[in-house]
């Protein structure tokens, strides 16, 4: 009779207590809920994100190909932007890589530019250096390089240093000469060479 007794005891005793545990766990709820700041500020402003959405707005494009012969192709950039109908689309601070097939490699970079995956094409605009892994840089104003082949055209002077010396002239491309041969880059239009024996000697 006792254990009977002690039993309905506990039993009131849970029904009070069990409608309180639940009262204070809603009021933290609310509580929490009342301490956490929804004031976030976001890390653009109104007019950064509508042009962002406006001119359509990529952060790290990143183009990767493989040529019929196995070159690697890769150019990226930190920002890229479709802009309107009429704009051309455009690209800030790109680079790319070409991994040639005999092991060697050409790496270029630029303030601005053009991905082109839909034209095959990337262009590299403004301040570009070009450098090779056999020690040849080379800066100009402007490249124009396909996404298909290891191809390449930079119509403007260029000024390049390499093994032998510094040089300038007025054109250089790079490519092959015939189907499937080993890339060439050439020199045309005025070149002009201040020969280092020294470098050459190294």
């Amino acid at each position: 009779m006792a254990q009977v007794d002690r039993h309905s005891r506990w039993v009131q005793f849970l029904k009070v207590l069990l409608p309180l545990v639940a009262i204070l766990l809603l009021s933290s709820v609310f509580l929490l809920s009342r301490s956490i700041d929804t004031n976030v500020s976001v890390p653009f402003s109104g007019q950064e994100i509508d042009n962002r959405l406006t001119d359509q707005v990529v952060t790290r494009p990143d183009y990767k190909g493989v040529t019929r012969k196995g070159e690697e192709i890769r150019v990226e950039a930190r920002r890229a932007s479709k802009g309107g109908e009429s704009d051309t689309p455009t690209a800030a601070e790109v680079q790319g890589r070409f991994g040639l097939s005999n092991g060697g490699e050409i790496t270029l970079e630029s303030n601005t530019g053009m991905i082109r995956p839909d034209k095959g094409t990337a262009t590299f605009v403004g301040d570009v250096v070009i450098t090779t892994a056999d020690g040849l840089q080379v800066t100009t104003d402007l490249l124009n390089t396909s996404l298909n082949e290891i191809r390449g055209d930079s119509p403007g002077q260029i000024d390049g240093t390499g093994p032998i010396g510094d040089f300038t002239a007025g054109r250089m491309t790079f490519g092959t000469e015939k189907k499937d041969g080993p890339v060439h880059i050439l020199f045309t239009g005025g070149v002009k060479l201040i020969y280092e024996p020294q470098k050459a000697e190294r």
